[in-house]
């Protein structure tokens, strides 16, 4: 390489490197599939859900904790909103409703709870419950946490089965007029609580009685009630089938005489698929049930509606199988699709749930005495889903791709241009361009992502038309990303125990179920969003003196 040949690699290649370093309110509305605030910009639901519907027919936890506590402590683990349920006939029975909080303990005999309820909340325990579900909802405003009141059930108690009572309108409990007269109550009552910004209308619509008809006649009374009521308010639909279908409205949109305020709503748990997960192969598993969910519901992204995950979540002791699988095949379609949503659950115990004093919640985020986290890392893996990607109000880019890695919540992110990529937060993930060539390139620059060696990391380079300088989303998860070897041998993007970006060989492509490729799951995801740059000029003159040395010769 001559000297001419040098200058010209050094104009053509690192300029644009160069030119990078010497060139920044409530109520809620929709606008398309986004919610946005007054302004237009958007807000993304990043919601924990706070049970508040069952027996003793208060919000959990506070026999363990003082209210204000653990709604500082939501807002402290990035969660800007809570899905607060409450069942119907607190707000439609007033016997139900002017029961005190210490009377509906008593009538449980839950006598330590009670002790505890004086000791952390005094000034609740002789409230009514209604009124003590007041409180709730004003200790989480004062913490500025958004709040999304959800029909929860309509008698008081654990939730759901197919012959409840509570499942469908005409069942034993869930009488539609009753229904309409709680939901219009429940809208006028926190109608001026600004940080009520939403009513989901109905958890888990199930069980022999449900049917498409029934579901828009009612749901659209439903819906109007709710606008008449309290118009600031977002208004959320749930589907059938446990939440988990709204197919119905690929040919048939809701008819409401109100616009920009519609929301639906959609479940998914690994038990979903009962235990597709751990029995299968999670590639082809995870392209399966993503697709269904596609068809069921992710069309409405599509059909310019948001769309609200509820509920999700897992097994926080880590050592369920099918729920770790799931939720890595979870955390790249929701990363992807940058939807909102809302984790099950806050809760560590419950009252006493299913006649169970004490009920330990497995899913909950606090342990089961509400002191203490019950896993941090999975708390830091959906961290990465409280970032919005993209949205109104977060042009701060130009529309680049991230590449996120589901398995950890974490993103590609590089030191400089001569370390190895790593993973690290998505706040500082680099910026991509996938090219029609299949390349993946820093954006900005010419420099691409290379496989190397079987076993090492994969490398930045500046020539992009070797098969080494391909990636292709393989297998039916279409989250593996391959690549050649100069020796045409198949690779994979994979990381290590340091998190460092490597190449391996590809895991899990055959219907083998005991294998697990999770560390080889990476999703291209689109972003707006503003990416920190290191200080690029020491890297220049590194790769610089680099290429002097091994070119030139000096």
């Amino acid at each position: 390489m001559g000297n001419n040949n040098f200058i010209y690699f050094f104009i053509y290649f690192l300029s644009p490197l160069l030119a990078g370093v010497f060139t920044a309110a409530q109520p809620l509305s929709t606008d398309s599939r986004w919610i946005v605030d007054e302004s237009g910009k958007r807000v993304k639901l990043a919601c924990v859900n706070w049970p508040s519907h069952l027996d003793v027919v208060v919000a959990e936890g506070l026999s363990k904790q003082p209210a204000d506590e653990i709604s500082e402590e939501i807002r402290n683990l990035g969660f800007n909103c809570v899905r607060l349920t409450w069942p119907l006939f607190l707000f439609t029975n007033d016997t139900l409703a002017s029961m005190s909080v210490r009377q509906s303990f008593k009538n449980l005999g839950l006598l330590e709870s009670i002790a505890g309820f004086q000791t952390n909340n005094p000034s609740i325990i002789d409230l009514s419950l209604i009124n003590a579900y007041q409180a709730v909802v004003a200790s989480l405003a004062k913490k500025n946490v958004m709040i999304i009141l959800d029909n929860h059930t309509s008698k008081p108690g654990w939730c759901c089965s197919n012959f409840d009572g509570n499942g469908f309108f005409g069942d034993q409990y869930f009488n539609p007029d009753l229904w309409i007269k709680g939901l219009t109550r429940v809208a006028t009552t926190f109608k001026d609580t600004k940080n009520v910004v939403a009513m989901s209308l109905r958890n888990e619509l199930r069980g022999p009685r449900q049917n498409v008809n029934d579901w828009y006649r009612y749901m659209q009374k439903g819906a109007e009630a709710v606008h008449a009521a309290n118009p600031n308010l977002l208004v959320i639909l749930s589907g059938l089938k446990f939440d988990r279908d709204l197919s119905f409205l690929v040919n048939k949109p809701v008819s409401l005489s109100f616009s920009n305020k519609l929301v639906f709503e959609l479940h998914w748990y690994g038990f979903s698929d009962g235990q597709a997960w751990e029995t299968g192969n999670p590639n082809q598993v995870c392209g399966q049930i993503v697709n269904e969910t596609m068809r069921k519901a992710g069309f409405l992204l599509d059909q310019g509606y948001p769309l609200f995950l509820s509920e999700f979540g897992v097994d926080m002791r880590g050592n369920n199988v099918n729920d770790n699988r799931y939720f890595n095949c979870f955390m790249g379609w929701a990363a992807e699709l940058d939807v909102e949503w809302a984790l099950w659950a806050l809760t560590g115990s419950y009252y006493i749930r299913e006649g169970i004093v004490g009920h330990d919640e497995t899913y909950g985020v606090y342990n089961w005495n509400w002191c203490d986290i019950r896993n941090q890392s999975i708390l830091q893996k959906i961290s990465a889903l409280q970032y919005p990607f993209r949205g109104p109000g977060y042009s701060e880019a130009r529309p680049h791709k991230i590449i996120f890695h589901p398995m950890t919540g974490l993103c590609i992110k590089r030191l400089s241009l001569l370390e190895p990529l790593v993973l690290g937060p998505c706040s500082e993930a680099e910026a991509w361009s996938y090219t029609p060539q299949k390349t993946l390139t820093i954006k900005g620059t010419y420099f691409c992502l290379q496989a190397d060696e079987l076993g090492q990391p994969a490398k930045l380079g500046i020539i992009c038309s070797e098969p080494s300088s391909k990636w292709e989303t393989i297998s039916d998860s279409k989250m593996h990303l391959s690549s050649k070897l100069q020796d045409g041998t198949n690779i994979c993007l994979d990381i290590d125990s340091d998190n460092n970006v490597v190449t391996n060989n590809c895991k899990c492509l055959d219907r083998n179920s005991k294998c697990d490729p999770g560390t080889q799951w990476f999703k291209i995801i689109d972003s707006t969003r503003c990416v920190t740059h290191n200080n690029l000029l020491p890297e220049i003159k590194s790769v610089v003196k680099l290429i002097a040395k091994n070119f030139l010769g000096f």
